[in-house]
């Protein structure tokens, strides 16, 4: 997730005071990892310095004076490249669980047992955002549905991937 981006964007659609930010970015895009107000501050400082936001409206608050940021005609422009261009085709081909496959296999271990505790944590995953798509609102289900979509594809690799450990086995044997 690119915050700074995400925050471009949640500027664009209006001028934002950082507190504001912070719950639109936890409310739409967090999901259990709350952005720290450290964070939301400091990216904004940054952006404010690459010339990408300004400082608007300086409003006096309760505590500290309150800050209302406006995104420039640079910032717009990055955001709209941002949007427009294609997120990298993921997964990559070299992942962690492969390696921990093969790396078993070389080293003799049991890398079917480890398959079948993999396929155990997805399927507890699976059940934790699926009782998220029931309970939760729209935006809860669409991610839930972009996890679970991911974990089913994982798991047809585990499948295949015990079916062909003989293969795989005999193969990193050879080397």
């Amino acid at each position: 997730m690119s915050v700074p981006m995400t925050l471009l964007g949640l500027l664009e659609r209006e001028p934002s005071h950082g507190y504001d930010l912070k719950r639109d970015y936890d409310t739409f895009f967090s999901r259990g990892k709350p952005l720290p107000f450290g964070q939301v501050y400091a990216t904004l400082g940054r952006l404010a310095r690459d010339g990408k936001i300004v400082v608007g409206e300086v409003e006096p608050g309760v505590g500290p004076e309150r800050k209302r940021y406006v995104i420039t005609e640079r910032g717009a422009t990055e955001v709209e490249s941002w949007l427009t261009e294609p997120v990298e085709a993921e997964p990559n081909l070299q992942t962690v669980l492969f390696t921990k496959v093969v790396l078993a296999l070389m080293l003799g271990r049991p890398a079917e047992e480890y398959l079948d505790v993999q396929r155990a944590t997805h399927l507890r995953r699976m059940q934790e955002l699926t009782e998220i798509k029931r309970s939760g609102n729209l935006v809860d289900t669409m991610l839930a549905d972009h996890g679970l979509f991911h974990l089913e594809a994982d798991l047809h690799w585990i499948d295949t991937t015990v079916a062909r450990l003989d293969a795989l086995r005999t193969m990193v044997a050879q080397r």
